[in-house]
């Protein structure tokens, strides 16, 4: 054996650590698709858990996103954010700034 000889070149064995290479390759390809498919699918979710009014909005934003993903972005901020609350808050605030200027 010299040495610059490869281990295992040849043999039936390297034939198997080619198939456990290509299997675990492809685990991995297929569990980082998965996983990016059910992080895009989160603002869907979402809505759907608190029962939002503009679902079909967000669903669409959310397919659109695969494409352009600023539009995901705007997916995910309209399922998390109550738009009811923000306004009102937005109004709140508005109102106390104007009250206390008078």
């Amino acid at each position: 054996m010299s040495l610059i000889s490869m281990p295992f070149v040849g043999t039936g064995f390297d034939t198997g650590l080619h198939i456990v290479a290509a299997v675990v390759l492809i685990a991995t390809v297929a569990a980082a698709g998965i996983a990016f498919w059910k992080f895009h699918e989160v603002p869907i979710h979402q809505a759907h858990k608190n029962s939002h009014q503009q679902l079909t909005l967000i669903t669409t934003l959310t397919w659109v996103g695969f494409i352009w993903h600023w539009v995901w972005v705007l997916a995910v901020i309209i399922a998390f954010v109550d738009a009811e609350q923000a306004i009102a808050k937005v109004r709140d605030i508005w109102k106390s700034e104007r009250d206390s200027a008078c």
